[in-house]
């Protein structure tokens, strides 16, 4: 989700991007290919995702991804590894959360130049929300509240932050404004024309209680986009042919 526009992004600002990727010869979670890739490579910016919610496997896939990947820039003598995180994720680490935790220690213990940006949920989550969590005729979302961020302004950031010299843990980003996640897939479905009604459900345990309490949103000081949900929303919908309610 994210990948394609830091792509996009080191482009425009005159560098090469080096793609680590299965499709080109690239397999984060085995290593395989990741000493060549890295030949000559300046900074190495970590979005990889999965999209297991369950802690388990998601510690499982950011260890392995982590590990060979700053074990090959040791290698390689890449000066900055700069890795994508989650607001919350220290005082939520249940569940995706949890991987997310992992991930971040291994970067904080790892001894090189490192940054480490937590960022808040994306606009584009409600599709993911809409694509995904179809339950008969019903879609059906955690309530949450979140202050939603366009994956492209993200992008933007990171690139910056790899350009530069290695920050630590950099100061959180999130959106503009406060959103309802149920809200947004709402708005998201009328928007491309589908009028499937959505089930606002509250997770259980600790990980539910952050996702409605605020614990997910961005503390004071948090540098903040400028493209609200509603102006991205606008942008879908004319991507799409559909107009935007």
């Amino acid at each position: 989700m994210v990948g394609a526009h830091v792509t996009r992004v080191v482009r425009e600002r005159g560098h090469e991007p080096v793609v680590l990727a299965r499709s080109t010869g690239v397999d984060l979670m085995a290593g395989t290919g990741l000493a060549a890739a890295l030949e000559g490579v300046d900074a190495v910016i970590d979005v990889a995702s999965t999209a297991t919610s369950a802690a388990k496997p998601a510690i499982a896939f950011f260890e392995a991804t982590t590990t060979r990947l700053l074990a090959a820039e040791r290698e390689r003598g890449v000066r900055h590894h700069v890795a994508l995180s989650i607001i919350g994720v220290p005082e939520a680490p249940h569940g995706y959360y949890a991987g997310k935790a992992r991930q971040e220690e291994l970067v904080m213990a790892s001894g090189g130049g490192w940054s480490l940006l937590r960022a808040a949920q994306f606009h584009e989550f409600a599709v993911q929300m809409a694509q995904r969590m179809q339950v008969g005729p019903f879609v059906v979302c955690p309530s949450m509240r979140a202050q939603p961020i366009a994956a492209a302004e993200v992008a933007t950031v990171i690139v910056e932050i790899a350009e530069g010299a290695p920050r630590g843990l950099d100061r959180e980003l999130a959106g503009p404004r406060i959103e309802s996640m149920p809200d947004m897939v709402r708005r998201y479905l009328r928007a491309i024309g589908r009028g499937t009604p959505v089930l606002a459900v509250p997770l259980p345990g600790g990980f539910g209680r952050a996702l409605r309490d605020g614990t997910i949103l961005p503390k004071p000081g948090a540098r903040l986009g400028t493209v609200t949900f509603e102006e991205w929303l606008v942008a879908q919908a004319q991507a799409q042919g559909t107009t935007a309610a």
